[in-house]
């Protein structure tokens, strides 16, 4: 499986665009985590996972590399894509509700780290959620 900004299972994507430079993170073995917060009525423990990739220098300089993911019934409203990181905002709708998404991930080379915060507005009611990533280079593949 490839890196994500992971939420709760919820995978977001679309390809980077075209950049005057590869984004700033250095090929090799990558180890990601990310925590998701669920603030509301509910009493949801926070979710922690953790998972390794390889990273190639060729998956990098590619223009179609993604850290974000676009699922059925998702529209990407905006983004915008650095050197030095990424930024954007999305909506998905489903079965009556509708998750409004708003991402930024920093490129620093050797490490990555971002946040993720979700407002879902259901028939069940509002939930936020947040998701905070962070990931490191760990070595060679």
């Amino acid at each position: 499986m490839s890196f994500r900004p992971l939420l709760a299972g919820l995978l977001l994507a679309l390809p980077l665009a075209a950049v005057a430079e590869s984004p700033n993170i250095e090929p090799g073995q990558w180890e990601f985590t990310s925590t998701t917060s669920v603030r509301g009525d509910l009493p949801i423990p926070d979710q922690t996972e953790t998972h390794q990739e390889c990273i190639a220098q060729g998956d990098i300089d590619d223009e179609e590399f993604s850290f974000i993911e676009e699922e059925e019934g998702c529209e990407l409203l905006a983004h915008q894509v650095t050197v030095d990181g990424l930024d954007y905002r999305m909506v998905c709708r489903a079965e009556g509700g509708e998750a409004n998404i708003v991402g930024r991930m920093d490129f620093l080379g050797e490490r990555v780290e971002g946040n993720v915060d979700i407002l879902v507005d259901s028939p069940a009611g509002e939930i936020n959620m947040t998701t905070s990533m962070e990931g490191r280079r760990i070595g060679d593949c």
